[in-house]
């Protein structure tokens, strides 16, 4: 069914403060009224905006109670008070029966919350549908309707720069140890998990999860003693900032971290155009964007493994490791990045095995940068071989390329802090190799290149070999 033009005004705060009986209505059903907040999330979202750019808009916009669903044009005026709004092309068609397909169906109800926790339901564009807090939990703001999970929380990045939310959203699967930073209070951490929704026709609709509380991202990543009475060095790359106070880290982390994994959690809603189709130059620069902001916050991370690993006393831990298990993970990890090269990688196979001694995580960081590297510095159709091999009471782990190849008396300013051998484009920090030796003789070990111009590169990770199962 369709309704004649539809009319109403919002206030700067976003209090709807005039509404047809149509709009009034559905207002009403959705647990508001007049003088309260827009109860409508999508178009909320998009009285915002328009007040936001400060000029008029026009957009489609869709609406739901327990009766039917609404799509309707919208055209917003703003103007220094608040909004105007006129709404056309209503149309009222009569909810979906019962989900078939949906998430409980399948038996895929989620984790049960706690009286500590909240419940959340978004759509499939992330805009909340509903936000409820446990019996012991803070209260749910009340400024908080109509807004999108993208506004209610700060996305924060896992220790690879993802998104576990928009990874699931790509995929319409469940997802969990979505890290977040609730409003503007940097304490204010929690932990999002939800499954996907569907409606009755197998469509995918939105999420519905729990939100917990959770310690703050950087820290529970890479955590960071607390040693007050460490010895304060100064490093001639940065003058006088140093780099061994405990607290150089944290401040990296929480001048920049939150910042860019918001710029990134936006910039991928945009080029993913979850909001709505755009123009695709506006799509492909969104991508831009969201590229060059994890490139710094890999550079963060840089930062804060340098400030780690340059701190007095630190130690890699001994795990019993298997390089040839390591460098199997690393391929698995980056080896989309080489076929969009046409390179190949030879890796080792299923039954080469090399025991070693080494801490898991960190000798896979250093295998990750070094085949890296690799991709990021070989030419198209490639190729680069990883080997392993023991001399000795050493287990050592090779990445050759076929690359443009270091000069003899470059190769141990490649180690360098900071040395990028003159290169002007974007990638790398020239933190990698020098951060990747630091680990390698943290273990016990060495990073070593063998290397002539044109000659591609051969970089060997060594560890002290232990005796095979």
């Amino acid at each position: 069914m369709s309704e004649p033009l539809i009319r109403g005004r919002v206030d700067r705060s976003g209090a709807l403060v005039a509404a047809d009986a149509p709009l009034l209505r559905l207002q009403e059903r959705a647990g508001a009224t007049i003088g309260q907040p827009l109860a409508l999330p999508h178009l909320a979202r998009l009285i915002i905006l328009a007040m936001r750019l400060d000029r008029e808009i026009a957009r489609p916009f869709v609406a739901a109670d327990e009766r039917s669903d609404i799509h309707a044009l919208v055209h917003i005026r703003p103007d220094a008070r608040g909004a105007d709004l006129e709404i056309s092309d209503w149309q009222t068609e009569p909810s979906p029966p019962p989900v078939a397909s949906s998430a409980e169906e399948r038996g895929e109800d989620g984790p049960l919350p706690s009286p500590q926790d909240w419940t959340w339901e978004c759509d499939a564009q992330l805009r909340a549908i509903a936000l409820r807090a446990g019996e012991a939990a803070p209260p749910v703001p009340a400024e908080w309707a109509g807004q999108s999970l993208a506004e209610l929380f700060e996305l924060q990045a896992d220790k690879d720069g993802r998104f576990p939310l928009l990874q699931a959203l790509a995929q319409q699967r469940e997802f969990a140890d979505q890290h977040v930073r609730a409003g503007d209070d940097p304490r204010t951490h929690m932990i999002l998990s939800g499954v996907p929704l569907f409606d009755a026709r197998g469509g995918f609709s939105g999420f519905r999860g729990i939100a917990v509380p959770g310690e703050p991202l950087a820290q529970s990543l890479s955590p960071v003693a607390e040693e007050a009475s460490a010895p304060v060095t100064s490093d001639p790359a940065f003058g006088s900032l140093p780099l061994s106070d405990p607290t150089f880290g944290r401040r990296i982390d929480g001048a920049l971290r939150g910042p860019l994994s918001r710029i990134i959690a936006t910039a991928e809603t945009i080029s993913g155009q979850f909001d709505g189709p755009i123009r695709s130059d506006y799509a492909r620069y969104a991508g831009d964007i969201a590229h060059a902001a994890r490139h710094l916050l890999g550079l963060v991370d840089d930062l804060a493994d340098l400030q780690n690993i340059e701190r007095p006393g630190f130690k890699a831990a001994a795990d019993e490791i298997d390089l040839g298990d390591l460098a199997r993970r690393a391929v698995g990890l980056l080896g989309m990045k080489a076929e969009e090269k046409g390179i190949r990688i030879d890796a080792p196979k299923t039954d080469d095995k090399m025991p070693a001694f080494g801490e898991f995580r960190r000798v896979l960081q250093v295998l990750l940068n070094l085949l890296g590297n690799a991709v990021r510095y070989s030419p198209e159709n490639s190729q680069i071989w990883i080997r392993v091999d023991r001399e000795g009471d050493r287990a050592m782990v090779t990445v050759a390329d076929q690359g443009q190849g270091i000069a003899v008396d470059q190769q141990d300013a490649v180690f360098e802090k900071f040395e990028r051998l003159g290169r002007t484009d974007n990638s790398g920090s020239g933190l990698g190799l020098y951060i990747a030796r630091r680990l390698a003789r943290a273990m016990g070990g060495d990073l070593t290149v063998d290397s002539a111009p044109g000659q591609g590169a051969r970089f060997t990770l060594s560890l002290p070999a232990r005796d095979g199962e």
